[in-house]
């Protein structure tokens, strides 16, 4: 059995002490080397459960020597200089999504992994569950004849004030914070081509300078649509489905189930309706196993990296958010450069 990949965790957010600590902690692949927050006792608390290192400072976790990678979870405002600063102290990096803010700032990081023969991913764990996979193979199959379009939505219910995700200079909002996952459920299931024909993102109603809500129109190149729906005000949604020129697909609890959840697709067709229900999978288990497996591949000193499927999918989908950002009135066009355009030293 190989060494497991020794991961520092920067910082101690929700999905970190909820989902990934466990995770990191359960499999043969990884172990925990040690977390790090600004706040020690958060920290100590944090690390408790797992006999691992308590670090009060970021800078110190990323130039630890017996750390292999670091896990970010830091707000969204924070990943680039962290994500950063870890890939030129040598670590592989597992980021929370978004990667960045800035479609530009992550082809730059990609292109600085590459150049060191280091593993960058994303952190969108639901593309590792199974459920999806069985999904695509429906459609290869023509089940639903040719498709004609694509619908996903996921909202999470009122934030409480002082919730990071409605601090706008930590990268809050809707958009950044659910509305990633609709957008690359579009890119899982459309590919490349896809570009934003319309969004609309609503501002939060109490006077937080954030969006709370919002809604896009997609197109692919062959005209097949998309339509997302994502908000922090919401009743609970989680769904995605295919429509076809012969029937269609629906799965709910499409986001972020858990370990346990047997998965249910409901398909319609020319024969009629009916479900078709999946064993369990766990999505966080599967993104920590196949990080850990990256790393080993990559291999000290290794070259460059080849793009691959998962850096292409994250940077299909920093391009739409910006455009998002752009059709509502929020930010500038995006610049849609090669992945050879600007990149770090």
């Amino acid at each position: 059995m190989p060494s497991p990949v020794r991961v520092g965790v920067l910082g101690c957010a929700d999905i970190a002490r909820r989902r990934m600590l466990p995770a990191l902690a359960a499999l043969e692949d990884t172990e925990i080397a040690a977390v790090a927050s600004r706040d020690v006792e958060t920290a100590a608390r944090t690390a408790m459960p797992y006999g691992c290192r308590v670090v009060a400072d970021y800078a110190e976790l990323v130039t630890l020597p017996d750390v292999d990678a670091v896990y970010v979870p830091l707000p969204v405002a924070l990943h680039a200089a962290w994500v950063e600063a870890a890939l030129r102290a040598g670590k592989h990096v597992l980021a929370e999504k978004p990667l960045t803010t800035d479609p530009e700032r992550s082809r730059a990081l990609f292109a600085l992994a590459r150049r060191r023969g280091l593993v960058l991913w994303e952190n969108v764990m639901f593309v590792h569950h199974a459920q999806h996979t069985a999904v695509r193979r429906l459609v290869a199959d023509g089940l639903i004849g040719e498709l004609r379009s694509f619908h996903a939505a996921f909202a999470v219910p009122r934030r409480p004030d002082g919730d990071i995700r409605l601090v706008p200079e930590l990268g809050g909002g809707a958009l950044w914070d659910v509305g990633v996952y609709p957008v690359r459920a579009a890119v899982h299931f459309l590919g490349a081509g896809l570009r934003v024909a319309g969004a609309v993102l609503t501002r939060d109603r109490y006077g937080r300078q954030v969006d709370t809500a919002g809604s896009v129109l997609l197109r692919t190149a062959d005209g097949v649509g998309g339509h997302l729906e994502f908000g922090l005000d919401h009743a609970y949604r989680s769904s995605y489905a295919l429509w076809g020129s012969e029937g269609g697909v629906t799965v709910e609890h499409a986001f972020t189930p858990p370990a346990g959840h047997r998965p249910v697709l409901r398909v319609a067709d020319r024969t009629g309706t009916r479900e078709i229900v999946l064993g369990p999978d766990d999505q966080v288990t599967n993104t920590v196993r196949g990080f850990a497996r990256a790393v080993r591949a990559a291999g000290t000193g290794a070259r460059p990296l080849p793009v691959g499927r998962a850096e292409e999918a994250s940077l299909l989908q920093a391009d739409l958010l910006a455009e998002v950002l752009h059709r509502a009135g929020l930010g500038l066009a995006p610049a849609r450069p090669s992945l050879s355009g600007t990149e770090y030293s």
